[in-house]
């Protein structure tokens, strides 16, 4: 059964490599009528969403937003800004021909740090409660009055954050239990076990292997435990399992890059956000300045819209997932935010991003420095990375196997558009129905020629297996006859 099961897998993943290509490459760095921001954690995309689209986009073109599923919201028939931790599996819920989708990278092994030291900062606000119980009792009433959205309803912080809450308290129940005794002297900020659980032991946890580890890879293939794909979980435990298979999911993740709009890498910030501007906030500003002269037309001739146009169709982009949405009430009119951004061009719109992420990171650093007060004498930085020993980075690296391969890929994409822009500085919207990655068709070949080979490598497959499943069956039947004339 077990081998039946792993053959049903196997043809499962080739199968997802097989339709993940994708034919429609005309218009590819053409900003379309809805733009997925898709967020892989960790990743620097908050301070993208906060200080890039929300002085591009009014809260009321943003899409209602659900964190564990996507539903129809007839309140907003023409939503044209996504922003979610879910996955790529979220855009078969809406229209593809249509949509445009943006991520952000980062060094796999930055990220498994980020997302440790983020899940410690943000279980140690709780220690402030005399218990476990009542730290969860409280933020559920708390939760339950708010109309905001808590880091606890978002993936993956809905599962990483509540585990190493439970795993603070319980080191401090037994430090308290114990027999009073002052901590040694630290020397690695990533291994106090007294107060806060080891980063050794943190990667090596189950609930990393399910979430953390080769996330970017999975979360672009629409694999994670938050997918919309019902057999998203048992192909995850099939890779885990069967390393060899990784390859085809990585395959998916790396099509699927290709075909993005944009690609930004959070190692190269001042590059990523200008060439953001520039890629993607000049289509957004070039749509709204034709979209003010429509709107300006409509209020002379009295007939003034009164939601966001949509001339390809009538109520079908009803989504609801997109993160940090602001409340209906703070809604402006399409026509009074767009006479009021009428003058705004690239340069400003950079000028208003540098401003915003300084107030920005500097509410962060609080934030995240009065957390850690409560698992003081543990804080951690960049600088304090380097006492974490190569076995554990190595290690680190070895789990996020396809993340590396992942991020190379994306450092590749990422060069490709800046070289792009460079080449079209002055006429890159003029024409702008051009094919990023044809750039690279040279360099990849053998990459190519692997796509065109998938229906037989697809064939082969399967033809091998179910070879391999006769011989097993019918040595069993010959054991069998053989067993019944003795």
């Amino acid at each position: 059964m077990a081998f039946i099961y792993n053959y049903h897998m196997l043809i499962i993943v080739l199968s997802l490599e097989y339709s993940s290509e994708d034919k429609t490459k005309e218009g590819e760095l053409t900003l379309k009528d809805l733009l997925f921001f898709l967020h892989v954690p960790r990743t620097g995309g908050r301070t993208y969403f906060h200080c890039f689209l929300r002085k591009l986009y009014t809260s009321g073109q943003e899409c209602p937003r659900s964190y564990d599923k996507l539903h129809f919201d007839p309140r907003k028939p023409n939503c044209s800004l996504m922003v979610t931790h879910d996955d790529y599996s979220l855009l078969s819920k809406l229209p593809k021909d249509r949509t445009s989708v943006v991520t952000i990278f980062r060094d796999p092994v930055d990220r498994v740090f980020s997302t440790y030291e983020f899940s410690v900062e943000v279980a140690a606000r709780f220690l402030g409660h005399p218990n476990l119980t009542s730290a969860t009792k409280m933020s559920g009433q708390i939760h339950r009055k708010s109309r905001g959205v808590s880091t606890l309803d978002i993936w993956p912080w809905k599962y990483l954050v509540p585990w190493m809450r439970q795993d603070l308290f319980a080191r401090r129940d037994t430090r308290e239990l114990g027999r009073p005794r002052k901590i040694k002297e630290i020397t690695n900020p990533y291994d106090v076990e007294e107060i806060v659980m080891p980063l050794h032991e943190f990667i090596n946890d189950p609930m990393a292997h399910e979430i953390i580890h080769n996330g970017a890879t999975f979360q672009v293939a629409g694999l994670t435990n938050n997918s919309c794909k019902v057999d998203s979980h048992d192909v995850r435990n099939c890779v885990q399992k069967h390393p060899e298979l990784g390859h085809f999911v990585l395959e998916v993740a790396k099509r699927r890059l290709n075909h993005m709009l944009y690609v930004g890498l959070t190692e190269e910030h001042k590059k990523s956000a200008t060439l953001f501007a520039k890629l993607v906030g000049a289509q957004v500003l070039s749509q709204s300045e034709a979209l003010n002269s429509d709107f300006k037309q409509a209020i002379s001739n009295k007939t003034g819209p009164t939601s966001f146009p949509d001339p390809k169709a009538k109520g079908s982009n009803q989504f609801e997932g997109s993160t940090n949405i602001r409340k209906d009430s703070e809604v402006p009119s399409p026509t009074h935010f767009e006479l009021t951004r009428e003058n705004m061009s690239v340069g400003t719109l950079m000028e208003i991003y540098e401003s915003c992420i300084s107030t920005l990171r500097k509410s962060q650093a609080s934030r995240r420095t009065m957390s850690l007060k409560r698992v003081a004498p543990v804080n951690f930085s960049k600088q304090a990375r380097v006492s974490v020993p190569m076995t554990v980075l190595q290690q680190i690296q070895h789990l996020n196997n396809l993340d590396v391969e992942l991020y190379k890929h994306a450092q590749n994409i990422f060069m490709l558009q800046q070289k792009h822009l460079m080449q079209n500085a002055e006429d890159i919207f003029v024409q702008p129905d051009g094919d990023l990655m044809a750039e690279v068709e040279p360099q990849k070949a053998a990459s190519g020629s692997f796509y065109r080979c998938l229906p037989w490598r697809l064939f082969l497959a399967i033809a091998l297996l179910m070879i391999i499943v006769l011989i097993v069956l019918a040595t069993t039947t010959s054991r069998r006859t053989e067993k019944l004339k003795i």
